[in-house]
């Protein structure tokens, strides 16, 4: 015979949890604005790239590492056993909440991004 779960009663987020997910939402929507603007300036992050690693075949090759290695990193966030659970899908999160909180401090220290 099946057993019936009882459902599980959820109650809502409280204040400091909802204002917790806002500042977190806000440094990785600051950490993603900071990475555009250095991509994209004048003499940014996309010039120095394509200066660095297309110019010679050491710098092709080293993107060729950094790629595979940027891909195995990903796999292994991603690979989790189906029986288990894991927080490695938070460690990009997290990172680019100390890559928002890092152009907060620069914002509020310089006045610019």
């Amino acid at each position: 015979m099946a057993v019936i779960k009882k459902p599980e009663i959820k109650k809502p987020d409280t204040l400091l949890n909802t204002l917790i997910a806002l500042v977190r939402v806000s440094l990785v929507l600051l950490g993603l604005v900071g990475i555009a603007y250095e991509v994209f300036r004048e003499g940014g992050l996309l010039k120095w790239i394509f200066q660095t690693f297309f110019t010679s075949l050491s710098g092709l090759i080293a993107a060729i590492v950094i790629a595979f290695l940027l891909y195995r990193f990903f796999g292994w966030i991603n690979s989790v056993p189906p029986d288990q659970t894991s927080r490695r899908g938070d460690i990009p999160m997290y990172l680019m909440m100390a890559v928002g909180a890092y152009y907060l401090y620069r914002l509020l220290a310089t006045g610019g991004l």
